[in-house]
């Protein structure tokens, strides 16, 4: 398992921080080439330094997903770097939870731009170079099934990638590109962050999420040998979308 990966390329947006992070850190130790792509300079180039550390191989590039020049030099450059692109683990995105009737048109289309319009140009340019058996990994969320108030951009923008992914496995499957989509639960993604044992039990799993976890399921969509888990949707979130939950 250990150079299941090497000599791989991938790209992950939103890699500075958080699951992204994760997820390179993963990766890298299992010897893909990892570019990460995120506005984070300073954390990206954290995250480079600590994979490189462990023996592995990773590059950053300042990229903001929300504008499309950005995203096709990413690309490109990836490209002129190693002549390849194997992988593409679109995880970049952020959120506006404010009060749906003070919800700007701008603030709506930003959440929007970052989170879905990136993924369909990033696939559409990944595609472009990508070889048979090459993979695209979209993440989602719990929050593009179900809902708390004031969510309405995050969770619009989450629900479009699910629907894109499948559509994109569907166009894709000639080029033997396989695509699919994650949708993390509850992921404790500062570990400053005090947690309650309630905030524990109240998960199937008795424990909130971690980064790893995602990271395990991008690792394992991502294997070269397993092609034939495509268009779908993969919920890792403890049980909590199947818990019924009646107020006391």
């Amino acid at each position: 398992m250990k150079e299941k990966f090497k000599g791989k390329s991938i790209i992950i947006t939103g890699g500075a921080n958080g699951i992204g992070e994760g997820i390179a850190i993963a990766f890298g130790r299992l010897g893909a080439i990892v570019f990460i792509a995120d506005v984070d300079e300073i954390n990206g180039n954290s995250v480079v330094k600590r994979i490189e550390e462990n023996g592995g191989r990773a590059i950053f590039f300042k990229t903001d997903v929300s504008i499309e020049g950005d995203i096709i030099n990413l690309i490109g450059t990836v490209i002129d770097q190693v002549g390849k692109l194997d992988i593409l683990i679109n995880n970049a995105g952020i959120s506006a939870f404010k009060p749906f009737l003070s919800l700007s048109t701008n603030e709506w289309d930003k959440v929007i731009n970052t989170n879905l319009r990136s993924v369909f140009i990033s696939s559409r340019e990944a595609a472009k170079v990508m070889n048979n058996g090459a993979r695209i990994i979209n993440m989602a969320s719990t929050r593009a099934i179900m809902s708390e108030p004031n969510s309405e951009a995050y969770a619009a923008s989450k629900g479009g990638i699910v629907s894109i992914t499948h559509s994109l496995a569907a166009t894709l499957q000639p080029n033997g590109i396989t695509v699919n989509c994650i949708s993390p639960g509850w992921i404790q993604v500062d570990e400053n962050e005090q947690l309650k044992e309630t905030d524990h039990t109240q998960h199937w799993s008795n424990r909130v999420g971690k980064p790893e976890d995602i990271a395990k399921a991008c690792i394992y969509l991502a294997d070269p040998e397993n092609n034939f888990i495509n268009g779908q949707n993969i919920i890792i979130d403890g049980g909590m979308t199947r818990k019924m939950i009646y107020e006391e």
